[in-house]
C-alpha cells in the first residue's frame, strides 16, 4: 500500500479586502488538498477569486487584503500565524507561485540567467558561480532550447511561452 503526502490543504479559507468605505469578500470558504506529485488546476470566472487565493497561500497580499478565517496548511504547518520573517524564509524555498503573465512578472532590465539564478542566491547558500549553473540546468529541464545562449537574453528576446518557461 502506498501513500501519499499531503503537500498543500486549505482549510475554509477567508480572504478580504478592508477598504476606506467597504469591506470586499475576495475568497469565501475556500478548500482543497493537493497531494504529492498531483496537479491541480484552479478555474473560475474573472473575477472570482483565482488569483487572491494563490496571493492568500503566498501571503503576498496588498496592504488591504487580509487572511480572516481558515488555515494554509504547507506540510502539515499552518502559514497563517507566520511572521513576515517567517514567510519570507518559507517564499522560494518550500512554495512558489508562478505568475500567468510572464512580462509584469519578469525584470525587463535583467536577463533571464539572473532572474532564474537570484532566487537561488538568496534562498540558498550557494555560489554566484553555482546558482548561474542550476539556472542552465532548470532552464534545459523546462524544455528551453540552447539554454546556454536564452541565459544572457532579456526577457523582451523572448517569445510568451519562453518567457512563462523562465
Amino acid at each position: 500500500m502506498t501513500t501519499t503526502k499531503r503537500v498543500l490543504e486549505i482549510e475554509h479559507l477567508r480572504t478580504e479586502f478592508h477598504l476606506r468605505s467597504a469591506t470586499v469578500g475576495a475568497v469565501d470558504d475556500v478548500s482543497l488538498t493537493i497531494d504529492e506529485g498531483e496537479c491541480v488546476g484552479l478555474v473560475g470566472e474573472s473575477g472570482c477569486g483565482k488569483s487572491t487565493t494563490g496571493l492568500s497561500v503566498m501571503r503576498l497580499l496588498p496592504r488591504v487584503g487580509h487572511i480572516t478565517g481558515g488555515r494554509v496548511l504547507l506540510g502539515g504547518r499552518d502559514l497563517v500565524p507566520l511572521s513576515e520573517a517567517e514567510m519570507r524564509r518559507v517564499r522560494g524555498n518550500e512554495v512558489s507561485m508562478i505568475f500567468q503573465d510572464p512580462m509584469t512578472s519578469l525584470n525587463p532590465t535583467m536577463t533571464i540567467g539572473a532572474q532564474v539564478a537570484e532566487p537561488l542566491l538568496i534562498h540558498g547558500a550557494t555560489s554566484k558561480k553555482a546558482a548561474e549553473a542550476r539556472a542552465l540546468e532548470v532552464l534545459g529541464l523546462v524544455g528551453i532550447p540552447n539554454p546556454r545562449e536564452r541565459m544572457d537574453d532579456y526577457p523582451h528576446q523572448l517569445s510568451g511561452g519562453l518567457r512563462q518557461r523562465a
